[in-house]
């Protein structure tokens, strides 16, 4: 193996997912799905603009999901950055619509939030985890 910074690092074995890491996936990915499910209902039934165009917003959400399933951490990491978009679209929303589209706006920001706050609980015993690997190694 080379001494190379650039060298990949050596694959770690991993077995099975601590319990921590587990319940922190489980809650991305609900909140994920349920985000998925409001942004569709919302813009198609609940409270449409327009012809329900807006909906098409859901589909970025599917993306992560796979990744999210296999605890790929590239994904955590790029999840809780376009999470924001969500979270910023729902704040404007419930500031500036009115009825029903304010509990949903409000709703989608407390997923939004849950999920940034999952992926970011992932990442950090992820991290920590390689940490105490290597320390052990050593």
């Amino acid at each position: 193996m080379s001494s190379h910074p650039t060298a990949p690092l050596p694959p770690t074995a991993r077995t099975e997912p601590s319990r921590e890491e587990a319940l922190s996936r489980n809650l991305a990915f609900g909140a994920l799905l349920a985000l998925f499910v409001l942004c569709l209902a919302w813009e198609l039934w609940l409270a449409p603009v327009g012809r329900g165009t807006l909906a098409i917003k859901a589909l970025p959400l599917l993306v992560p999901l796979a990744g999210l399933w296999r605890y790929r951490l590239y994904t955590f990491r790029w999840l809780s950055l376009l999470v924001w978009l969500y979270v910023a679209e729902g704040l404007v929303r419930a500031t500036s619509d009115r009825g029903l589209s304010v509990g949903l706006a409000v709703l989608e920001v407390l997923l939004g939030v849950l999920i940034f706050v999952a992926c970011s609980m992932q990442v950090r015993q992820r991290l920590a985890a390689a940490r105490r690997a290597n320390a052990a190694e050593a």
